[in-house]
């Protein structure tokens, strides 16, 4: 009996494996693919992700492999300056393709604990009261306490517990790959920068050495997106649409991905749950998917782990579904408007147009910058301090940086007052007695996954939230 199944190792699996391994949990990840995928669906990380890596320890990896951009231009394309003064110690995004995310993440995972099966494709699931039995194409059976099914957007853990997903098809297809080019860089350009004033889903971005990753519209919606395209069809498609195929030749992988915008009925069934594109996807307008996927592993991992050693309170793994579904509603309906926003029909340029405007008010380019960026999120813990639901960035503390101090995932009390104590809950929650300039109240209560639990400078009012997410008190 294994504690956790995560099915897939993508970011999201990845990213969950390593947070229940923080709390001791034994977990397998079981991934049908023999080797990483080449592929690179992901290029980089916007700020709630880097937050959240930094959370975790992880940031100089990936600041060490990534190169930093500045913001702007996120939404459907409409290029605008970077609001000042962003609520994040991360203003920019961090450009690395999603395979050597992967790797660094999948390294994190081992390092903690986890282990990785490769060549391991689910083909059957039942479940208990007491567990979840898994059937392995290869004909071994497992059993685990949990199931996660972070396998993607054609999730077979969501097919085999009969969860649907309702959306919208896919209406257009884009070709995607990396390949070496022949052109000049100024023929390259000259020719992309008049084909993209008209299609945005068309594009050549250089790699080094002669290498591309090359972007381009599909001739139609393809019935198996699973199937790569032809390199022909490759070739045709750049002619068509930009004049040219540029002399491509050989191509290191080739993908095709659709629009279609889809939601899981529910997050959970019984001891199964589902996470990242398994739950939700959504045209990659705005490269807000990979962000979506690891924030959902960032708010299950330690309530999952909290169930399973037996302390967390009524309704705190049920809480997983009610903060992260909203989230994807939210994502899935920003990437709608997008989609429509690069239409080139002549309604859609006119919204486009007026969006433009309204983009050059301050409060509106903020307001969609930091929609994109995932900072403005705020879960519903009901009424009280501002900062209640909100994450909290990273803050200069006299004792150093805030997210130094939560690379082990516990819950943790900042106290300004020195008069707070956690006694009865310092098995699952740090006190850090420290003050900030930058915190406007005498203490707070950071949940795991960084989110404002409670605000306030009374020890009462610190235990009741204490036993609201972190359980009964040790002896009690």
């Amino acid at each position: 009996m294994t504690d956790v199944l995560v099915v897939g190792s993508g970011p999201t699996g990845l990213m969950l494996a390593a947070e229940l391994r923080l709390h001791g949990v034994d977990v397998v990840v079981l991934e049908k693919l023999t080797e990483p995928t080449k592929v690179v669906r992901s290029l980089g990380m916007h700020a709630r992700t880097i937050e959240v890596m930094d959370q975790r320890g992880l940031l100089e990896r990936f600041l060490a492999i990534g190169r930093q951009h500045p913001l702007g231009g996120f939404f459907a394309g409409i290029r605008k300056p970077a609001p000042e003064q962003l609520n994040t110690t991360h203003p920019y995004v961090l450009a690395i393709p999603q395979p050597a995310i992967d790797r660094v993440l999948e390294e994190h995972a081992v390092e903690a604990g986890a282990e990785i099966r490769r060549g391991a494709e689910v083909v059957g699931l039942r479940q208990d009261d007491d567990g979840v039995e898994v059937d392995l194409a290869d004909g071994a059976r497992l059993r685990a306490r949990y199931v996660v099914g972070c396998d993607g957007g054609r999730s077979t853990v969501r097919k085999l517990i009969g969860v649907g997903f309702p959306g919208e098809p896919s209406t257009a297809d884009t070709l995607l790959g990396e390949m070496s080019v022949t052109a000049t860089p100024e023929a390259i350009d000259a020719v992309q920068t008049e084909v993209r004033k008209t299609q945005l889903r068309f594009g050549l971005m250089p790699l080094g050495d002669g290498v591309y990753r090359v972007g381009v519209p599909a001739e139609g919606v393809a019935e198996d997106r699973s199937l790569p395209p032809t390199f022909e069809e490759f070739q045709r498609q750049l002619v068509v649409v930009a004049g040219t195929d540029f002399g491509v030749h050989s191509p290191r992988w080739l993908s095709r991905f659709g629009d279609s915008t889809r939601l899981a009925d529910r997050y959970r069934v019984g001891r199964v749950l589902l996470a990242g594109d398994a739950a939700h996807i959504h045209p990659p307008m705005g490269g807000q998917g990979l962000g979506l996927g690891v924030q959902d592993a960032f708010n299950l991992g330690w309530k999952l782990a909290a169930e399973l050693a037996g302390w967390a309170p009524d309704g705190l793994l049920d809480s997983y579904e009610l903060e992260r579904r909203p989230v994807a509603v939210d994502v899935l309906d920003n990437t709608r408007a997008q989609s429509v926003l690069v239409s080139l029909e002549p309604g859609p340029q006119a919204v486009r147009r007026l969006v433009s405007e309204l983009m050059d008010f301050d409060e509106v380019n903020r307001y969609l910058t930091e929609k994109i960026i995932a900072i403005n999120l705020r879960y519903d813990f009901g009424e009280g301090h501002d900062l209640l639901g909100r994450r909290l960035r990273d803050l200069d503390l006299k004792g150093g940086r805030l997210y130094s101090r939560m690379h082990a995932g516990r819950g943790l009390v900042l106290d300004q007052t020195g008069r707070l104590s956690v006694a009865g809950w310092d098995d699952r929650v740090d006190l850090v007695v420290d003050v900030s300039e930058e915190l406007d109240a005498p203490a707070v209560l950071l949940r795991p996954d960084g989110h404002v639990a409670w605000a306030g400078g009374d020890q009462a009012g610190l235990v009741t939230h204490l036993a609201r997410w972190f359980g009964a008190a040790s002896g009690r």
